[in-house]
C-alpha cells in the first residue's frame, strides 16, 4: 500500500470541515421554534338596546279609491248644442240650499238652444189663457141659466149642462197648467249646472253637436274633498277586527299612502263593510273614507281611482320590544337574534317577530326562559342585542361590542355609537 501524498491529504481535511459545518447547521435548525401565529382580530360589531313602546297591531291591503260623489252629465232634452262655459278639468261649484231655498243654482256647464222650448212656454201660456177663458164663460152660462131656472124659465137638463162644461174647463186647465210646467222645465233643462261641486273632466261634445234627451254624455263630476278607499281582507283577518273593536267601526282607524309616498301619511275610519263575503275569494269588501289634501301646487293629492297601500289596525295599543329589521336572521323558517353575553361573545336566541313599523322596526316578543321542552327566547329589555355584521357571527364568537342608539329608517341607519362599557 503505497503513502498518500500531501496533496490529498489536505483535500481530505477540508472535505470533512464541510461535512462537519453541514451537520452543525442542520443540529442547529432542528433546535429552532416555529414562529408563532398572529392573534385573531376581534371583530367591532354594533349592539343596541331594544326599544320598549306602545305599538299596534295591523294588517296591510292593497286598494283603491273612489269619489264619495260621482255624477255623469247628460243632455235632458233634445237640442243644438251652443255654449260650454267651464275650463277642462277644471273645479266647478254645484248647488248651495238652505233649507227649500236654492241660494245658487250651481255653475253652467253647457247650453242647449233655448229658442224651440221658449216657444213652447208661450204655446203652453197661450193655452192656459184660452182655457181659463173658456172657464169663466162657462161659469157665465151656468149663473145665467139658474136664475132663469129659479124663476120656472129654464130647464135642469140645461143647467146639468153648464155644471159639466165648468168641470171641462177646470180641467183643461189643470192639464194646461202641468203642460205649461213641464215646457218651463224643459226650457230650464237647457241650461246645464253642475249637480255638485267637484273637478270637471272633458266636455265630449262640441258646439254645434246635437245632443239627444238622457241619452248623450256630455261630461263627468267627481268629489275632491273626500275619498273612498276600497280593500279586501280575509275572513280571519275580518273576525279580528270585530273582536278587538272597542266600539262601532267607525272608530277603526285605517292609513292608507299612494305610490310613491314614504309611510302610510293619510288618516281615514272605516265606514262600510259588505253584507255577504266573496265565495272565490275567501274576502270580504270594506271601505274607509279620507280627507283629501291638496299639494303645494293646489293639485289634489288623492284622485278616484288610483291603487294605494291601505294599513288596518287591528285592536287596541300594547307595550312591546322591537329591533331594527336587519338585526333578525332566518334559520330554516326561524327567526333569531344574537345578543351579547357578560365576556362579549355573541348567543343565538330565537323570536317570535311581529309587524314592520314605520320607522323599521320589528315587533319581538318578550323574554321567555327555557324549559325541556323549549330553548329561551325573546330578549330583555336589558340585553345588548346586535344589530349589523350578522353574516361574519357565529354563537360564541367573541367580539368587541360597539354600543348605541337603536337604528331606526327615520335616523338615516345607524344611530352614532357610544363608547363600549366594560362588561
Amino acid at each position: 500500500m503505497s503513502a498518500r501524498s500531501p496533496g490529498t491529504r489536505h483535500r481530505f481535511r477540508l472535505f470533512g470541515l464541510l461535512v462537519l459545518g453541514t451537520l452543525a447547521g442542520a443540529l442547529v435548525g432542528c433546535q429552532r421554534k416555529p414562529p408563532q401565529a398572529a392573534p385573531a382580530v376581534v371583530p367591532t360589531i354594533p349592539v343596541s338596546h331594544p326599544i320598549e313602546r306602545e305599538v299596534t297591531d295591523f294588517a296591510e291591503y292593497t286598494g283603491r279609491t273612489d269619489a264619495v260623489e260621482s255624477v255623469s252629465v247628460r243632455a235632458r232634452v233634445t237640442g243644438e248644442l251652443q255654449a260650454m262655459p267651464f275650463g277642462e278639468g277644471t273645479e266647478v261649484r254645484g248647488p248651495k240650499r238652505l233649507g227649500w231655498i236654492t241660494l245658487y243654482p250651481g255653475d253652467l256647464l253647457f247650453r242647449i238652444d233655448p229658442e224651440p222650448y221658449r216657444a213652447m212656454v208661450d204655446q203652453a201660456e197661450g193655452q192656459l189663457q184660452l182655457y181659463k177663458a173658456q172657464r169663466v164663460l162657462a161659469g157665465l152660462n151656468y149663473e145665467q141659466n139658474k136664475q132663469a131656472y129659479d124663476v120656472g124659465a129654464g130647464s135642469i137638463s140645461q143647467l146639468n149642462l153648464d155644471k159639466a162644461n165648468i168641470d171641462s174647463a177646470d180641467a183643461r186647465i189643470r192639464t194646461a197648467e202641468a203642460a205649461l210646467k213641464s215646457a218651463r222645465l224643459n226650457l230650464a233643462y237647457t241650461e246645464i249646472r253642475a249637480p255638485i261641486s267637484g273637478r270637471v273632466s272633458r266636455y265630449y261634445y262640441t258646439p254645434g253637436n246635437l245632443v239627444s234627451e238622457n241619452q248623450t254624455l256630455l261630461t263627468t263630476i267627481v268629489s275632491m274633498e273626500k275619498m273612498y278607499g276600497y280593500f279586501d281582507v280575509e275572513e280571519r283577518t275580518f273576525q279580528r277586527l270585530l273582536g278587538g273593536s272597542t266600539g262601532t267601526l267607525s272608530t277603526v282607524i285605517v292609513r292608507m299612502a299612494i305610490e310613491g309616498e314614504t309611510g302610510f301619511p293619510h288618516r281615514g275610519k272605516l265606514d262600510f263593510i259588505n253584507n255577504q263575503v266573496n265565495p272565490s275569494t275567501g274576502t270580504i269588501a270594506l271601505r274607509a273614507v279620507f280627507d283629501n289634501e291638496r299639494a303645494k301646487n293646489g293639485m289634489w293629492k288623492l284622485l278616484p281611482g288610483m291603487f294605494v297601500r291601505v294599513r288596518l289596525e287591528l285592536g287596541g295599543s300594547y307595550q312591546a320590544a322591537l329591533v331594527v329589521d336587519k338585526a333578525i336572521g332566518s334559520d330554516q323558517g326561524l327567526k333569531f337574534v344574537y345578543v351579547v353575553d357578560a365576556e362579549n361573545k355573541v348567543q343565538y336566541r330565537r323570536v317570535k317577530t311581529g309587524a314592520l313599523q314605520e320607522d323599521g322596526l320589528r315587533v319581538i316578543d318578550p323574554y321567555k326562559p327555557g324549559t325541556d321542552k323549549e330553548p329561551e327566547s325573546g330578549v330583555k329589555p336589558t340585553e345588548w342585542v346586535v344589530v349589523g355584521g350578522l353574516p361574519q357571527l357565529r354563537p360564541r364568537l367573541e367580539i368587541k361590542p360597539e354600543q348605541g342608539a337603536m337604528p331606526t329608517a327615520t335616523s338615516g341607519g345607524d344611530a352614532p355609537p357610544r363608547r363600549p362599557k366594560k362588561q
